[in-house]
């Protein structure tokens, strides 16, 4: 066994103890869902978002003490969709404006109860007007519904319902993001050397699309992952991480035969369609990591998706699926072939 452990060790599987210690600072952009400040169970209030956001701290914390910089986004499909059932005349590029405000408020005390200050800016994401996603809603907002309740609501108030596990949910459109345009601001206080969190980008921005020169709101949520990704190219980050509730990306989830990517490159995930059967939920992940990874400019650039309980010991690829160029054999399984020796 000691020769393909050392084989894999020259290819970077597994590092010596001493260079595993040495890891170099990063500028990293982190993606974490609404859900996360949503405990299964909990009614969804403000203490409630306090306490969950509390919890989940350490992990970013843990990316920061190792001396790497970080941006921070967050979605929102839990908020935005109670919100819209709270105030109905409201659309959605105002409630995604709302939505920022009340996650960021909840993070940046939640932050600053761990010593950190925390600027959340809040932001515009420019869509295309004629975007086809208008014509086909996937993105998941609000709360779940049995299946006559969700069949009443989608009568009397024309929505869009979709079935979410064993659930139903209601869908709205999910444009591609374009440009988010306070970007600047969050570079500035990075180059910077801000001592705090900078927190943008959240719920995928308040969608807004160009008409006639002025800037005017549209009737949609641009999912979180793919805001994540473009920010995470215009900002030059090194890495790019999509904290989920269920892992990294897996063959057969959840199947006796289900196994777990270690690593795996942009084109073999883009063959073999991976995570297009579900566009709900890990297939937007999916396309924003790999999006990430094929259209930056940073040399050796990566993107992990992984489980937020997890986050300390993705960047050690002891969790989660790592993205990246130049994989052996396009995909190595957690578990098999030279990580055995590991």
């Amino acid at each position: 066994l000691a020769r393909p452990a050392l084989r894999a060790a020259r290819r970077g599987l597994c590092a010596p103890p001493a260079a595993a210690s040495a890891v170099k600072p990063q500028r990293i952009v982190v993606a974490v869902g609404g859900n996360a400040l949503q405990r299964r169970g909990d009614r969804l209030t403000i203490e409630n978002m306090l306490k969950a956001a509390k919890e989940m701290v350490p992990m970013i914390m843990a990316l920061r003490d190792a001396g790497h910089e970080v941006l921070l986004t967050h979605g929102n499909g839990p908020q935005v969709g109670e919100l819209a059932l709270e105030r109905s005349c409201a659309t959605f590029d105002v409630l995604g404006a709302e939505s920022q405000g009340q996650i960021g408020y909840v993070l940046a005390q939640a932050f600053q109860a761990a010593g950190v200050d925390a600027a959340c800016i809040v932001t515009q994401t420019q869509v295309d007007a004629a975007d086809p996603a208008f014509m086909k809603p996937t993105k998941f907002v609000g709360p779940v519904y049995g299946f006559k309740e969700a069949e009443a609501l989608a009568s009397q108030l024309d929505w869009t319902i979709k079935a979410d596990g064993e659930y139903y949910r209601r869908v709205v459109a999910s444009p591609r993001p374009i440009a988010v345009l306070q970007l600047d601001a969050a570079r500035l206080l990075l180059d910077n050397g801000y001592p705090g969190l900078v927190i943008a980008g959240g719920g995928g921005g308040a969608p807004v699309s160009r008409v006639f020169g002025d800037v005017v709101g549209v009737e949609a949520v641009v999912d979180k992952d793919a805001t994540g990704a473009l920010m995470a190219r215009e900002l030059g980050a090194d890495g790019f991480i999509i904290l989920t509730d269920g892992g990294g990306i897996w063959h057969n989830f959840g199947k006796p035969d289900g196994k777990e990517m270690k690593e795996v490159t942009p084109s073999y995930l883009k063959a073999r369609k991976t995570g297009q059967k579900f566009p709900g939920s890990m297939g937007p992940k999916v396309a924003a990591a790999s999006d990430f990874v094929g259209k930056s400019e940073v040399a050796g650039a990566w993107a992990i998706i992984g489980d937020l309980n997890d986050a300390a010991e993705l960047m050690s690829g002891a969790k989660g699926t790592k993205i990246t160029e130049g994989v052996p054999d396009d995909v190595i399984w957690r578990g098999e072939g030279p990580e055995e020796s590991c």
